[in-house]
């Protein structure tokens, strides 16, 4: 169910309040992305040991990062599915995911079929979910994925893109084509399950996607959601047969 973390509507301190939070959780959320950034650059890790399920029949997962993010953004999420029992696949090639999220997917779709992966469960952050849909309805490799949890995924675009300096982010435009093309096409939202905070500062519209399972988080933020205890319970409740 939606919260609500405003309070009256005419309460003034109560706005007031409200836009201190935010303030503070944009600058909490850039100093968390910007330490996983540089400890991702300067401890490379080989991610080959997540690739060792601990549990006889556990279903196989793929995480998808966000755009300018490699995989070690995902680290706090990988970690704790691992601890559940799963293999943990990550898709090197997408690099710091700077690319078209048609050709984003094209990868996935690849690594997914050399790797001979079914009943796949895609945790996907940010632009990964719009890849992860993209995926999800391509004919070759869309039947080797079960679901997809979404964390935080722009599915109708951020009206803050327009005024991005990079054709990278403006591509998350509410009027790009592809995003509006994957909006439309419902056929898979029954498989997704949209995870997201009260307040992201990525996304003001929010990550609602019709016919999914909608997970609104007491949390905020766009990148801190992903060490998120809260998080991490919905995913495992997602991951459950």
């Amino acid at each position: 169910m939606p919260l609500n973390p405003s309070g009256p509507a005419d309460a003034p301190h109560s706005r007031g309040h409200r836009l201190l939070r935010q303030g503070r959780t944009w600058i909490l959320d850039y100093a968390y992305v910007t330490y996983w950034q540089i400890h991702g650059f300067l401890h490379r890790m080989d991610p080959a040991p997540y690739l060792v399920p601990s549990r006889s029949g556990a279903s196989p997962v793929v995480v998808i990062p966000g755009v300018y993010e490699t995989w070690q953004l995902m680290r706090p999420v990988m970690d704790y599915v691992h601890g559940l029992g799963h293999a943990v696949h990550v898709v090197e090639p997408l690099g710091h995911n700077v690319g078209s999220v048609v050709d984003m997917a094209a990868l996935v779709g690849s690594y997914l079929s050399e790797a001979d992966l079914t009943d796949v469960t895609i945790i996907a952050h940010s632009k990964g979910g719009l890849i992860g849909k993209h995926v999800m309805l391509s004919a070759d490799a869309g039947p080797r994925v079960r679901q997809m949890v979404a964390v935080c995924t722009p599915f109708s675009g951020s009206r803050y893109a327009r005024y991005a300096l990079t054709p990278v982010i403006r591509a998350f435009s509410p009027r790009n084509p592809v995003l509006l093309a994957l909006l439309a096409n419902l056929e898979v939202n029954a498989r997704i399950t949209s995870i997201y905070g009260v307040f992201d500062p990525q996304i003001p519209g929010g990550s609602y996607l019709e016919g999914s399972e909608n997970v609104q988080l007491d949390v905020m933020g766009h990148f801190r959601i992903l060490a998120e205890e809260s998080l991490h319970q919905a995913i495992r409740h997602a991951l459950r047969p």
